[in-house]
């Protein structure tokens, strides 16, 4: 028969330390292992291990996710009616640097380009 964990006292819930929460989740990022055996074997509901698991991960995107240093130039100087036309590049460009990869956005384009791009850097 299975084995049942009988909580005395005002709490009605365990509270599991943080050594035991990332000791399980090291246990469940080992290759080949199945978050249900692990949940079974350190006798813990499986749906709180996927709950600490996104928890760590969105601690962890927010961790690299911090804010990155703006650099700002002077804006260029206008072309007069015996120069060329402006170009669109030089109209306004937003120009990011993340990962050591720096793209340049028109800030025309459409925001789902620039969304897009965004996210594709943060990959």
């Amino acid at each position: 028969m299975g084995r049942m964990t009988l909580i005395t006292g005002g709490e009605r819930r365990r509270r599991w330390r943080n050594e035991d929460r990332t000791r399980i989740l090291a246990a469940i990022a080992e290759p080949g292992a199945v978050v249900a055996d692990v949940a079974r074997r350190e006798d813990v509901c499986t749906s709180l291990v996927y709950k600490w698991r996104r928890a760590a991960q969105r601690e962890a995107s927010a961790a690299v996710c911090g804010f990155s240093p703006v650099i700002i130039e002077p804006a260029p100087r206008v072309a007069t009616s015996q120069e060329q036309p402006l170009q669109e590049s030089a109209a306004g460009v937003v120009e990011v640097e993340l990962n050591d990869v720096r793209v340049k956005i028109s800030a025309t384009a459409p925001s789902s380009v620039i969304a897009a791009t965004l996210k594709a850097l943060r990959s």
